[in-house]
C-alpha cells in the first residue's frame, strides 16, 4: 500500500486491503470473502478515500434510503449491493448506514483470478460496477436469500481444500451472482418507475438547455458525463436506466437530439452545411456529415434538397 498527502490510499492486493482492516492474511491471494468488514478509514459515516486494484461486491443488511414513489414512498429494506471495479475512487461520502455500519458480506475478486474465463470480459460489461452508492441494488426477501446462498456457496468452497475444481466452481457461482444482480437491477428500474420519470423530464430539461445555440459553439455537443453530472447520477446508472425504460441509451439520447436539432436547422434556416455544423458543436464539417447520414441515410444537403422536392 502506497499513501501519499492528500491522496487517497491505494490498495493493489488482497493482502494489502486486509492488513488495512487488521485482518489475517486472505486465503487465497486473488479472491477474498469477508464478514462484517469495515470500509477503510471509516469515521463520522465515512470512508476514508481510496482506490482499489481489483473488484469489489458488498451486501448491506440495511439500505434505508427511500424514494418516492406515487403518492408514497416505496423500498425494499431486505439490504443490499454495493460495486466496485478496479481503480474506482470510494469512500469521502456517508455509508449507506449509521456510522458504525458494516457490509455483512464482502467479495474481493482480482482480475487475475478471472483470466481466461469469459466472465473476465463479461464482468467489464456490467454497469452497476460503477454505479455510486446511493444507486445500489435494494433486494426483497426472496432476493436476499438467493444472494446470500451465492455468497455462503463461496466462502465454503474457498475455507475447503483447494483442488483442480475450486476456482471453476467459484467462478460458476460468481457468474451467477451477477447475473441474479443484473436482473435484480433491471426489476428495480422498472418498480421505479413513477421515480425515475422524474428524472427523464430533468433529462429532457437538461438536454434542451445543453442544445441552446449559444451554448454549443462554445461548449460543443453535452455528452453522457455532463447529463449525469446536471442529474447527479452516474453515468453508467443513467444509460442503464434509460434502456431499461426506453430502449436507448443516454449517448443515443443524446444523439436524437443532435439529430433533431440538425433537421430543423436545415428545414429553416438558409446556413449552410458547414455554418449548421458548427453551429451543433462539431469542429469538422465532414464530421456532421458522417455522423448525419449515419442517423438518417442521407447527406445534410441531400436531407434539405428532399424538402425542397416535397
Amino acid at each position: 500500500m502506497r499513501k501519499h498527502e492528500n491522496a487517497p490510499l491505494r490498495f493493489a492486493s488482497l493482502a494489502e486491503a486486509h492488513r488495512a482492516l487488521g485482518l489475517p492474511g486472505p486465503l487465497h491471494p486473488l479472491i477474498s470473502l469477508m464478514r462484517n468488514a469495515r470500509p477503510p478509514g471509516q469515521g463520522s459515516g465515512s470512508a476514508q478515500p481510496h482506490v482499489l486494484g481489483f473488484y469489489k461486491v458488498s451486501f448491506w443488511p440495511k439500505l434505508s434510503r427511500k424514494l418516492k414513489y406515487g403518492q408514497g414512498y416505496y423500498d425494499f429494506e431486505a439490504g443490499g449491493l454495493l460495486f466496485a471495479a478496479p481503480g474506482q475512487l470510494l469512500g469521502g461520502t456517508p455509508q449507506p448506514e449509521e456510522e458504525d455500519a458494516c457490509a455483512h458480506m464482502t467479495l474481493l475478486i482480482h482480475p487475475d483470478f478471472l483470466a481466461s474465463y469469459p466472465l473476465a470480459k463479461k464482468i467489464r460489461e456490467y454497469g452497476f460496477f460503477t454505479y455510486s452508492a446511493n444507486e445500489a441494488l435494494h433486494v426483497s426477501e426472496p432476493e436476499r436469500e438467493v444472494l446470500l446462498t451465492l455468497f455462503r456457496t463461496m466462502e465454503a468452497e474457498l475455507a475447503s481444500r483447494l483442488d483442480e475444481f475450486s476456482q471453476d466452481v467459484v467462478i460458476a457461482q460468481l457468474d451467477l451472482l451477477l447475473t441474479y444482480a443484473n436482473r435484480f437491477y433491471k426489476r428495480q428500474f422498472l418498480t421505479r418507475k413513477a421515480v425515475h420519470s422524474d428524472l427523464l423530464q430533468r433529462l429532457e430539461a437538461t438536454l434542451a438547455d445543453g442544445f441552446r445555440p449559444e451554448r454549443l459553439p462554445e461548449q460543443g455537443i453535452p455528452t453522457v458525463h455532463y447529463l449525469a453530472q446536471q442529474l447527479h447520477v452516474s453515468p453508467s446508472y443513467l444509460s442503464d436506466m434509460l434502456r431499461t425504460l426506453t430502449g436507448q441509451s443516454a449517448q443515443q439520447h443524446i444523439h436524437d437530439k443532435l439529430i433533431e436539432q440538425a433537421k430543423a436547422q436545415l428545414a429553416t434556416t438558409s446556413l449552410s452545411v458547414s455554418e449548421v455544423a458548427y453551429a451543433l458543436g462539431f469542429e469538422h464539417p465532414q464530421s456532421f456529415n458522417r455522423f448525419f447520414k449515419t442517423k438518417t441515410t442521407l447527406s445534410p444537403l441531400a436531407f434539405r434538397r428532399s424538402l425542397q422536392l416535397n
